[in-house]
């Protein structure tokens, strides 16, 4: 019995593969030239920080480098770092000397549990808010809604940050300030990262509304006696969230990005706060496995959004997507 292969139906995950590897290549590359573009050394950050760069003689340093390969040409250093991460291989990190790939698996959990809080609580707020939006008939009360994720959006997630902790932990001691310790301790960063992301989804989903309501096909329901709730509900909905569905992957981005400031404000312990100290210590090895997790992961929820498309649409054929 002979076999066929269905190439039109394989092309596009090859397509995709393809994709994959070159942004994963990207930011690998990108992350190895910023970082060696740097005027400082890693070897003599790391013996200064532990007090031991006066004790040091330069044989001592050299060997170090040599550990490295920091001795090395930049040519040979990028390809003995590109064929290690091939190999799955990220190295050791400068500073603890732990392997760059258990030091991500310890600090993952911390932030996976911060972004899933910081998203259960930004889903319902942020599409409530567009919902309400979209039934509010007064003008007046329409265009508040509208402006407060504009307003939370142009709030610094610092700020937001410091200003939880000011409120809810030091004046009424209602939610610690800082630690890993328990649910009560998930609240206020997952607050923080939510309000930011809340706002995103709400104004996607307000003006993604706003043109679904102006199709023809609304009109025709409306003209059939169909009411408000039921037409947003039950046809303008799921029409309405693919836009949001692309935007899925940008918005895990910006809870990983702001992971990094919200798990420094509180001193939690996760992806973000290792970043933070990888990139002031110039521990290479380190930020580059940082950096291919996120594009891994923005890479993995593009692909799943993919899948959903045809779920939301039956219309998209995702044969004939580029």
């Amino acid at each position: 019995m002979s076999s066929t292969v269905d190439y039109p139906r394989l092309r596009p995950l090859l397509t995709r593969l393809g994709q994959a590897l070159f942004v994963l290549w990207a930011a690998f590359t990108l992350s190895f030239l910023i970082l060696y573009a740097l005027p400082s050394d890693p070897v003599t950050i790391m013996l200064s920080q532990s007090g031991e760069i006066s004790a040091a003689d330069q044989a001592q340093v050299e060997a170090l480098r040599a550990r490295y390969h920091l001795d090395q040409p930049l040519p040979v250093q990028y390809a003995i770092a590109l064929w290690q991460a091939v190999q799955l291989d990220l190295g050791q990190s400068i500073q603890s000397g732990q392997a760059v790939t258990q030091s991500l698996l310890q600090s993952l959990p911390g932030t996976a549990a911060l972004a899933g809080a910081a998203l259960l609580l930004a889903i319902p707020v942020g599409v409530g808010v567009a919902l309400l939006a979209s039934l509010v008939r007064n003008p007046r009360g329409q265009e508040a809604l509208l402006a407060l994720p504009s307003l939370a959006v142009s709030l610094p997630t610092f700020w937001v940050g410091l200003l939880l902790l000011q409120a809810l932990s030091f004046r009424l001691h209602v939610f610690p300030a800082m630690g890993n310790q328990g649910l009560a301790s998930l609240v206020l960063p997952a607050l923080t990262l939510a309000i930011p992301t809340a706002a995103v989804i709400a104004q996607v989903l307000s003006r993604s509304i706003a043109n679904v309501l102006r199709q023809p096909f609304v009109s025709a329901l409306r003209s059939k006696g169909v009411g408000p709730v039921r037409l947003l509900f039950g046809h303008v909905l799921h029409n309405a969230a693919i836009p949001l569905l692309t935007l899925a992957g940008g918005i895990i981005g910006n809870l990983l990005a702001g992971a990094v400031v919200t798990e420094t404000v509180f001193s939690r312990d996760g992806i973000g706060r290792l970043a933070q100290g990888a990139v002031a210590s110039q521990d290479i090895p380190v930020v580059q496995g940082v950096v291919l997790l996120a594009a891994l992961i923005y890479i993995l929820i593009n692909l799943l959004v993919d899948l959903l498309y045809p779920l939301l649409d039956p219309r998209i054929d995702l044969r004939k997507t580029p």
